[in-house]
C-alpha cells in the first residue's frame, strides 16, 4: 500500500514525537537511579559513622568505670591504711648487763724467789690467787639475717663490751717487800695501804648468732679484740695490753624483748706485762634488753 507525502510526514512526526516523549523519561530513570545509589551510599556511611561513634562512647564508658574502679580500691587501701595499727619494728639489737666467775691461768704477780730473800724477782707487785669476779656491760648491733647472703637464719652482730674485774683486796702492797728489803725489816705504819687489784677490759667482737626468729638462740665469737687496762699491775702504774677473745654462749628471750643468757669465753694476751698475767676464762650470765 502506498502512502502519499501527508501520511508519511505524519508518520515522521509520530515518530520524533514518540522519541522526543521516550529520551526524558529515560533520562528521568537514570537520574533518579544514581539519587538513589547516593542515598544509600551516604545511609551506610552514616551507619558507619554510628557504629563507630556507640564504640568511642562504650570504650569512653568502660576507661570511665575502671577509673572509677581503681579510685575506689585506692580510697579503701589508705582508709585499710590509716585504720591498721603501726606495724611494730623488729627488735634486732639487744643491750645486756652481765657478770660471772673469772678464772686467769696465773696466779697474778710473780712468786719466783730471788737470791734467797724471800721475795719475788718483781718486787713491787703483790701476788694473789687465780680467781675472780666481774661485771659490766655490752650492746649488740644486729647487721643482718643471713650472713652476707650465706646462711639462712644466721644473724651477723657486733658486740662492744665493757669489764670490770675485782682480783683482790690487797692489805700489803706491793712497797711493802722493798721496804722490808731495805730497811731490814723494818716496815713504816703509814705504807699499810690497802690495794684494790683489778682490771678493766674493753672488747669489740663479731658475733655470729643462729636460729633466727626463734626465742632460743645460740651464738658463738670466732675471734674478737680485747683492750686490758691493768690497774695496778706493779701496785704502782698502769699499763693497757691487747688480746683476744674466744667465745661460744646462748640466750633465751623469756618474754617480750628481755633475754636471759649464758656464755663462756676465753681471753688471750700475747704478752706479759710486768710480770702480769691476763689470759684466762670467764663464766657468767647476763640479762639483756632488745630494741
Amino acid at each position: 500500500m502506498k502512502l502519499n507525502k501527508t501520511q508519511t510526514a505524519l508518520g515522521v512526526a509520530a515518530v520524533l514525537a514518540a522519541g522526543a516523549l521516550a529520551a526524558p523519561t529515560a533520562s528521568a530513570d537514570a537520574r533518579v537511579e544514581a539519587l538513589e545509589a547516593q542515598v544509600n551510599q551516604m545511609s551506610q556511611m552514616l551507619q558507619e559513622m554510628q557504629g563507630e561513634l556507640n564504640r568511642v562512647r562504650d570504650a569512653a564508658s568502660r576507661s570511665a568505670s575502671e577509673n572509677t574502679a581503681k579510685v575506689q580500691e585506692l580510697d579503701q587501701w589508705v582508709a585499710s591504711v590509716k585504720s591498721a595499727p603501726a606495724a611494730e619494728q623488729a627488735k634486732d639489737h639487744t643491750f645486756s648487763v652481765r657478770g660471772g666467775w673469772y678464772r686467769f691461768n696465773q696466779n697474778r704477780g710473780d712468786s719466783v724467789q730471788t737470791l734467797g730473800t724471800g721475795y719475788g724477782e718483781d718486787l713491787l707487785t703483790s701476788e694473789t690467787d687465780q680467781d675472780a669476779f666481774y661485771y659490766g656491760g655490752a650492746i649488740d648491733f644486729n647487721v643482718n639475717n643471713d650472713l652476707f647472703g650465706l646462711m639462712d637464719h644466721t644473724s651477723f652482730a657486733l658486740e662492744l663490751g665493757v669489764e670490770y674485774t675485782e682480783i683482790k683486796d690487797e692489805r700489803r702492797n706491793g712497797l711493802n717487800p722493798a721496804l722490808t728489803l731495805l730497811s731490814g725489816g723494818a716496815v713504816p705504819a703509814n705504807t699499810q695501804e690497802t690495794v684494790t687489784v683489778n682490771m678493766i677490759r674493753l672488747s669489740a667482737a663479731p658475733k655470729i648468732k643462729f636460729m633466727h626468729g626463734s626465742k632460743f638462740r645460740p651464738w658463738l665469737i670466732p675471734v674478737g679484740l680485747d683492750m686490758n687496762i691493768i690497774s695496778p699491775p706493779s701496785d704502782a702504774i698502769t699499763v693497757l695490753n691487747t688480746g683476744m677473745q674466744f667465745g661460744i654462749g646462748a640466750e633465751y628471750e623469756i618474754w617480750n624483748g628481755i633475754v636471759l643468757g649464758a656464755d663462756s669465753r676465753y681471753h688471750h694476751t700475747f704478752d706479759d706485762i710486768d710480770g702480769v698475767d691476763t689470759d684466762g676464762f670467764t663464766l657468767g650470765g647476763s640479762l639483756g634488753f632488745k630494741f
